[in-house]
């Protein structure tokens, strides 16, 4: 697989979980890489200290914050949304402003930094936003507005890969299935349920959705835009 050198990579939401396999990962191959986290700061100066990779502090929420900070970064490479958060719960009984909060943060964000990247983002530059199986199935109550806003990065991403697409700038979801997070335990308490769910019955490890994030951005997937990359040993079949 073919790799581009001194490639400048920013990765929202990077401190911990997913966000640190893929700051491991592009770091590792030699991209100049800048990550954001929001209150995460320990685990982020210690994965600044071990990757060489500049840790910055930005709240996915704040829009005129997160694109200052894409802007003060470009032209970017590659961009790579992970942050994002999560509410479950009876909607009859969920908090309205959490609700709010996680649509700024796993919907609004993702669109408005991928608009910002792209103003500068050199022809055939590389967007990878992390979605969630859920986009296309919730198998739980309680998962509604979650969903919602996974759906939404699908719209999203077939949009922008419409708007980007002549430039060669390539944009895609990766729809990850149960992963061994801080967020969502291998052995935590919903575990044997998910993996009744999966064809393969394990949580996902972060290194492989960092793996095959490290394909789409690579000169290999050049034509793959617009899509739904799920990775979820099976959860949705």
């Amino acid at each position: 697989m073919a790799q581009i050198s001194n490639r400048k990579t920013v990765i929202l939401g990077g401190s911990r979980g997913i966000g640190a396999a893929l700051v491991r990962k592009f770091a590792g191959a030699g991209d100049r890489v800048v990550f954001t986290f929001a209150g995460s700061a320990d685990a982020a100066a210690a994965l600044s200290a071990e990757t060489g990779a500049e840790a910055i502090r930005v709240d996915s929420a704040d829009r005129r914050a997160l694109t200052a900070a894409i802007a003060a970064q470009g032209p970017i490479d590659l961009l790579l949304v992970n942050a994002g958060t999560l509410v479950m719960g009876d909607p009859l009984e969920s908090d309205a402003d959490a609700i709010d909060h996680m649509i700024d943060v796993n919907v609004r964000a993702p669109y408005h930094a991928s608009v910002e990247a792209a103003r500068t983002m050199p022809d055939n530059g590389r967007i990878l936003i992390i979605g969630s199986t859920n986009g296309d199935r919730m198998p739980f109550a309680g998962g509604g507005a979650y969903a919602m806003t996974k759906s939404a990065i699908q719209g999203m991403v077939r949009g922008l890969a419409r708007d980007f697409g002549p430039r060669g700038i390539t944009i895609n979801a990766i729809q990850p299935g149960p992963v061994d997070t801080d967020m969502n335990p291998a052995a935590g308490p919903m575990a044997e349920t998910m993996h009744g769910f999966m064809a393969i019955g394990r949580h996902i490890h972060a290194s492989e959705i960092a793996d095959y994030a490290a394909f789409l951005a690579s000169p290999s997937a050049a034509m793959i835009t617009g899509s739904m990359q799920t990775i979820d040993g099976g959860f949705g079949a």
